[in-house]
């Protein structure tokens, strides 16, 4: 589905791993949800809860955010309106360059189980009409130029990230992020820690076709309207989606 980020405010980040609410009606303010997390994902909890959130919400706009190629499958791909990939910059080479070649080389390698049966192989890569349904998924793959600024996270430790990026330096991410990448994406990570709003003035001054998250530590509303403020085209919530459905409800604009 196309996609229009002017009416996106407020954005669930759902981890497949985790237990999901059992009234999935509290997700019928927000504008959109990412299924990804870390640790303990795998095809199938992916799947679920993507399959989960259509059923109840069939509009709801759904991203599945693979952090390894293992996540993916035929049937997440089918279910998901796009694959959000990160390209952590404050991370190690495996979380910006290799585990990207390692996915398209799986999508390559292993057509039949990634995108359908019955694909043309040549050697252990697809042939030409392969080539035409890889190009298809291709489409809907985003990529997101992603700043990870909590050392103490989850995602931190995968991502091998040992040093935060200054202000200036995120401003610098953002821009390579537009000006040369090319992600329609850059997403400020501060993973269940509230890291204020600097971050997101600071990069949100050299994006205008890029959209501009931020996830981290969002409890309340003021806290929302404060990120949005400063320039964030979305907030992402994540934590107490799981943990505390009441206080989740608080943090839609």
């Amino acid at each position: 589905m196309p996609l229009d980020w002017r009416g996106i405010s407020h954005v669930t980040k759902v981890d497949p791993a985790e237990q999901l609410p059992r009234d999935l009606d509290i997700l019928g303010g927000t504008d959109l949800v990412i299924v990804g997390g870390s640790d303990g994902v795998t095809r199938e909890n992916s799947l679920e809860a993507i399959e989960r959130i259509k059923s109840r919400f069939p509009d709801l706009p759904v991203f599945q955010e693979p952090y390894s190629s293992n996540h993916v499958s035929t049937e997440t791909v089918d279910s998901a309106d796009y694959l959000s990939v990160p390209a952590v910059y404050n991370g190690d080479r495996e979380s910006f360059v290799t585990k990207h070649v390692d996915f398209f080389t799986e999508i390559g390698t292993r057509p039949a189980e990634v995108v359908g049966t019955g694909l043309p192989v040549v050697g252990e890569f697809i042939a030409a009409r392969g080539r035409e349904a890889i190009t298809e998924i291709s489409e809907r793959i985003v990529g997101e130029g992603y700043v990870i600024q909590n050392l103490d996270s989850k995602a931190a430790s995968v991502s091998g990230v040992e040093t935060t990026y200054s202000p200036d330096e995120v401003a610098g991410a953002a821009l390579a992020t537009e000006s040369f990448y090319g992600f329609p994406i850059f997403y400020i990570e501060y993973s269940g820690t509230y890291g204020g709003t600097e971050d997101v003035a600071a990069a949100a001054k050299y994006l205008d076709e890029t959209v501009l998250l931020y996830g981290g530590g969002i409890t309340s509303q003021r806290q929302t309207r404060e990120v949005l403020d400063a320039g964030a085209d979305a907030v992402v919530v994540g934590d107490c989606f799981h943990d505390d459905p009441e206080r989740y409800l608080d943090t839609l604009p």
